[in-house]
Formats: structure tokens, sequence, C-alpha cells
């Protein structure tokens, strides 16, 4: 059994009952539509965006719908002003900027007007690493006619935004989501982009606050067959048509993977899902493909995927939707749950798990609703709590100055020879966010724990936390 196998092993729990259970009506959610996360309150229990309306958690006992708050269209949080309240970014329309006022509620605030037209995703992270969060903005299509600009607005610090860039005439690609990670560990945070139509995706590299497209020479575009044009005068090779994507550390190494989940017609010239490793140093962060053997079955219409480690056994497991009821040939498709099995190896559980059979969505986040150590699923317009088995866990709140919280920063914990590494992050799979809260699930590991944070830059500090508390962490203050 090699090293990383034991790893696994070592923490692994077993289940045997359904873990999931629908408790909408119980908690009183309803909302389709993608869903962000975030304690917009500071109660400590985990709010939600859903369906263009602010629900407030009431104790993990019942949400309650927040009638002057932000309504309408699909939205992320993050602390844009560092006033240590979370604010809300609208990026669908013409695009709207919400600021958080604590006990006074939210304010309209100005924001330029997207020319993104329809966008499906978008993600806050600091380009130049000043401190204050800017904003990238996935610009979509309307079909044969025209392909939208993505485009990316920086933060002065005084909280008015400018647009920065755009993607120049004749380069549009048609974005579906935006999610964002520093994967090269080189201090600075670099986006990932999932385009549609067949066409290739984007990473851009972030360095020292100007980006680059490199997806092609990271192995991260797809994978490339005959030349085609499209709407817009681009050309391409076919490649995928790629609704959402995930970043998060798949095999316990401390580098950060990625998940591009691709949708599918039957052609195989048609890329299908992929499972991307990240090769660390060595490799200059190269990605290698170990999809072929992971066993994710086919779907036609796979759409956002969302990673969590839904079973606290210290792997993250993958959650994935659909949004065809019916595909081609009267082929029904259903959302799935797959289990990380270590080594690159998924299974389905969604039966399993109680989550079988679910109607066609793009919403696919997680959050700890109740505070109980483990994650609960926001999908399909409902809320399935999680009643996890016993199994260790901590949960990480990290704040920088002024108690803001720091998109782009990451954690590591190393428990035998596996390094669990998660990261604050403001997007994921299409248009959703996971809580912004860092999840570890820690299985039959007993005592505490060290925990390395990577902030922004190339700042770093360490930490030592007792398993099954909710902790909270200050950046310290450079000496």
């Amino acid at each position: 059994m090699n090293a990383r196998c034991a790893a696994l092993v070592f923490l692994s729990v077993t289940s045997v009952a359904a873990q999931f259970r629908d408790v909408s009506k119980e908690v009183r959610f309803s909302g389709d539509g993608k869903a962000a996360f975030a304690d917009f309150d500071g109660d400590g229990f985990v709010d939600v965006f859903a369906g263009g309306r602010l629900l407030r958690n009431e104790g993990g006992k019942r949400f309650a719908v927040v009638e002057s708050g932000p309504s309408g269209g699909e939205g992320i949080w993050a602390d844009y002003d560092n006033d240590g309240l979370v604010d809300l970014f609208v990026f669908t329309g013409s695009g709207a900027l919400y600021r958080n006022k604590g006990a006074a509620g939210f304010e309209s605030v100005p924001f330029p007007k997207l020319p993104t037209v329809n966008s499906r995703g978008a993600v806050w992270f600091d380009l130049n690493n000043d401190g204050h969060l800017d904003l990238y903005v996935g610009g979509y299509e309307i079909w044969q006619q025209g392909v939208h600009p993505d485009v990316v607005f920086l933060n002065d610090g005084r909280g008015v935004f400018k647009e920065h860039w755009r993607t120049p005439e004749g380069q549009h690609h048609s974005a579906r989501g935006v999610t964002a990670a520093d994967f090269n560990e080189d201090g600075f945070v670099d986006v990932f982009v999932s385009n549609y139509r067949l066409q290739p995706n984007h990473l851009w590299i972030n360095r020292d606050g100007k980006l680059k497209e490199e997806a092609a020479a990271f192995g991260a575009h797809g994978i490339p067959n005959a030349i085609i044009k499209y709407t817009g005068g681009i050309s391409y090779p076919i490649c995928g048509h790629t609704i959402g994507s995930a970043w998060g550390d798949l095999d316990n190494d401390g580098h950060i993977d990625l998940f591009v989940g691709n949708f599918s017609h039957p052609p195989g010239d048609q890329d299908r899902p992929q499972f991307l490793r990240n090769l660390g140093p060595k490799q200059s962060y190269r990605f290698e493909d170990r999809s072929k053997h992971a066993g994710l079955a086919w779907q036609e219409s796979f759409a956002s995927p969302s990673l969590a480690d839904y079973d606290n056994d210290g792997d993250l497991d993958l959650f994935f939707t659909t949004v065809y009821g019916t595909g081609s040939g009267g082929i029904k498709n259903y959302p799935v749950l797959y289990r990380n099995d270590g080594n690159w190896m998924f299974k389905d559980v969604t039966a399993k798990q109680g989550l079988a059979k679910l109607g066609p969505t793009y919403q696919a986040a997680w959050a700890d609703i109740d505070n109980d150590g483990d994650l609960d699923l926001c999908s399909n317009g409902r809320l399935f709590r999680n009643e996890n088995p016993a199994a260790n866990w901590i949960e990480l709140n990290l704040s920088a100055g002024n108690a803001t919280i720091p998109i782009g920063a990451q954690v590591r914990i190393r428990v035998g020879d596996a390094v669990l590494t998660r990261q604050v992050e403001s997007g994921t799979g299409e248009g959703n966010q996971n809580d912004l809260r860092l999840h570890f699930g820690l299985g039959t590991h007993v005592g505490p724990v060290t925990a390395e944070i990577r902030w922004s830059g190339s700042r770093k500090s360490e930490h030592s936390l007792q398993l099954n508390k909710h902790h909270s962490v200050l950046r310290p203050v450079p000496e």
C-alpha cells in the first residue's frame, strides 16, 4: 500500500444509513437558481442568497427572507470595503453592488454597467495583492448573434470600481463558470474560466498583477480536435462545452487540483469531464489528466460541480448537477454525488446517501448550516441536511486586518502522509459559492493538528487547533 492510500485509510470512517435528508420544508427554505453562502449578519450561522432572495439562517433551525436585503439576480459575497461585513455583487444583467451596513441593512452603491450583458459567473480576487478585492466577470453570448467580453474591475481602495481590462474584439469566448485559486503557489490568485460551445477553456495566470492566458501550456484548455469557426470571428480547436469547474486538492498532496465540468453530447470529439491533477513545483504546476480510470459515468447534461468532504474522511468528494431531465436517446439525467476513495478513484453514492433522482439544476453549494461539523448541500432548490456519523472535524474562519475575509488564502493540515488543503474562495461551478468557512474532515484522527495558513502574497503563519471546534484566526500583523 502506498503512502497516499495509507493516509486515506487512516482517516476513513464508515457510514451505513443515508447521510442526507431533505429539510427544506422543516427549515422553510426555497430558492432555485445559483446559491451563495455567507454569514452576512455575523451571528455565527451561515446565510444564503439563492433564487434572487437573501435568506437569514435563524440558529440553524429555519431560514427567513430578509425583505430589506438585496433581491434579484445571482451573486457572490466578499468584504470589498474591509469593514468586516460581507457585501454582495450581483453579476447578472447590468450588474449591481450591495454594501452591507450591518444593522442598517444594505445599500446599493454605484458600479459601472457590465459589458458582459448576460454573465453566468464571476469571482472576487485580489489581482494585485494590494489588500483590496477586485472582480473578474465572465461574459456569455446571444446564440449566433454575438459573444460578450470578460471584464476585470479594480477596487481603488476607497470602494470605487473601475474597468481595468476586457477581452478584445475578435477574442470573446462564451464564458460560463468562473473560479479562482493560487494553484501555482506564487502568492497571486489565478483565474479559470469555463467556456462553452466546444471552446477551449481559459486559465489566466496572475503574474505580479498582470493576467496572461496560458491554459494550453498548463494542460487545462481541454482536449483539442479539429478547428472550427464561431460567432464573433473566433476560430478554435473543438474541446468541451464546459459549464462549471471547481478547484480543490483531490489527492491530499498539498497542491490544488482542478475538476472541469463538461456537458457533452454523444459524439466522442466532445470533451467529457476532466479530473486534472496538479503535478506541483517539480513539474512547474502543470496538470495531468486522471479522468480515464476515475469512475465517473457519462451523462449528457453535466453542468455545475462543487467539491466538499461530505463524509469527513479527509478528502474532497464531488457533487455534480445535470440540466436535462431527459437527454439523447431518451436517457434520464440526474445530479450525482461521487465519493472520493483515493488514488483518483470515485464511487457513485447518490442513492445510498439520499440524493437520488434530483431534478435539473445549476445550483450546487455546500455549507454547515447548523454548525454541527459536517457540510450540508443546497441543490435543486432544496436544502439537504448532512446527518454524518461520528467523525472528527475542524471549521476555520480566517480574517485579516479589520476582520476582512481573505479571499484566496489557503490552509494546509498535515495528517500522517496526507496534506489536507482548503482555500477561501468566492465562486465555484457555474455561479455558486460555498461557505466561506473552511471545513476539514479528520475522520478517526485524534489530537490537535497544526494548520499552516498562507495569506495573500508570501505571508504565512502556523496555528495549533483542537478537534471538533470552530476556530477563528486573525492574520498576524507584520513585524
